[in-house]
């Protein structure tokens, strides 16, 4: 390739980039009028872009203006960023918020996956029941049950926290409980899905090749957790912590690259090194991995777009109805009841109960994320990641609204008991630690 050819075709692409960072700032400001969450906004722009602008243009002008070679660069940026972003996010689901209950936080944990796995399961049976072969696909049975049910149990922890900040609900007893069970909710998750892709081989040298990429990723993490502890890394992140950063950041891309090239997403090359980076007092690398993140952050809206165009172009029309009201339905039943039943049995009160029921049916960027894990191993379909994707955006839409509307209700109904800010969920959260 000429160099005039690269000259123009990186000018193409970051005019692309740019486009897609105005359209994801103005999804942003679209939620913030409408009182959701960013990220919402900036989702549903980005996975409607491509859609939109393929229909509004048509075939031959959408190829001109986004043709295969800058699509192909737009995919390989997306992939570095979701990677970068997503060892910030593994790195925090090392260990939850402090302070919030054990016991309550298990329970809650433990409602909100089971349940919601088995809302899974009756969703594949469903599709399977109804002969649905536009989402069924030809993956292996096994894989395809567990992915739909992982994906219908996950919970959104960056989502979360960002609806507790902004409800000042961070030290809440709901909330710290909420936030601790979804990080260990979506760690178990992301374990599952790891399964499911191996499963998704369907033979046993499949199997056993994933099992070799997982072992070799691991060992990777692992090599990068044994010289992140060595005295010589922590001082040359003291003398230079920006270049360790970016040391960080090529080595977590290269684990994911390389893992990638083996047959497994790069994804969980990425979640592996995030697990590894070491989170206590004397290794202090939780600013260079926020650096890392908020560099991939910067970029996941092309994850968004490229998203859109690569797995719901023809969707659209092939996803029925049934497939996407019973997806969310059986979505919002899992957590809900889970989530609920999880928070009394752990002690909470039903005030309680309610608000961390609905904070555990958030979904958003974290379910994308599982999603196109599910779509990149060939598992789920174009029409089931439509499905789901509609139902991560509702349910996650729907946190805030159902949280006011329980401010309200208790507002109305004044009472120790379920009054909200009252003192008995911080009496029952001081009588449960003096019984550890």
């Amino acid at each position: 390739m000429e160099v005039i050819d690269i000259l123009t075709r990186t000018a193409h692409v970051l005019a692309v980039l740019a486009a897609i960072l105005l359209l994801a700032w103005a999804g942003r400001a679209a939620a913030r009028l409408l009182r959701q969450p960013e990220v919402i906004g900036e989702i549903t722009t980005g996975l409607l872009a491509g859609p939109a602008a393929l229909y509004l243009m048509g075939p031959a002008s959408f190829d001109a203006v986004l043709p295969v070679p800058v699509l192909d660069t737009l995919r390989l940026i997306s992939k570095a960023a979701l990677a970068l972003f997503l060892v910030g996010l593994a790195h925090k689901l090392q260990t939850g918020p402090g302070k919030q209950p054990r016991r309550t936080t298990a329970w809650v944990a433990a409602g909100s996956l089971v349940p919601p796995l088995v809302s899974g399961l009756l969703l594949a049976a469903l599709i399977v029941v109804t002969d649905d072969a536009a989402a069924r696909g030809d993956a292996p049975f096994a894989a395809f049950v567990l992915m739909i049910a992982v994906s219908m149990s996950i919970t959104a922890v960056p989502v979360m926290a960002r609806i507790l900040t902004d409800r000042g609900m961070s030290e809440s007893s709901a909330g710290r409980v909420a936030l601790g069970a979804a990080i260990t909710v979506d760690a178990v998750g992301w374990l599952l899905c790891m399964l499911a892709i191996s499963l998704g081989e369907g033979s046993l040298a499949g199997f056993l090749r994933s099992t070799l990429a997982l072992a070799v990723g691991a060992a990777c993490a692992l090599a990068i957790r044994f010289a992140l502890r060595t005295p010589l890394a922590r001082r040359a992140y003291g003398r230079t912590p920006r270049t360790v950063a970016v040391v960080l950041a090529v080595a977590t891309l290269a684990v994911a690259i390389a893992m990638e090239k083996m047959g497994m997403t790069a994804i969980v090359g990425a979640a592996l090194v995030g697990f590894a980076i070491p989170r206590d007092e004397h290794a202090p690398w939780a600013p260079a991995v926020d650096g890392i993140a908020r560099s991939g952050r910067l970029l996941v809206p092309a994850f968004f777009v490229v998203t859109g165009i690569t797995v719901l172009n023809g969707s659209f029309s092939q996803a029925s109805w049934l497939l996407i009201a019973a997806t969310f339905l059986l979505a919002c039943a899992g957590k809900g009841v889970g989530g609920y039943l999880g928070a009394r049995l752990g002690g909470r009160p039903p005030a309680d109960a309610r608000r961390v029921a609905v904070l555990m049916n958030t979904r958003g960027l974290t379910e994308l994320i599982v999603l196109q894990a599910g779509f990149s191993a060939g598992i789920l379909t174009g029409p089931m990641v439509l499905a789901l994707v509609v139902m991560a955006l509702a349910t996650t839409a729907l946190t805030g609204p159902l949280l006011g509307l329980l401010d309200h209700r208790e507002r109305r109904v004044p009472g120790p008991a379920v009054q909200a800010g009252s003192a008995e969920p911080e009496l029952a959260l001081a009588m449960e630690g003096s019984t550890r």
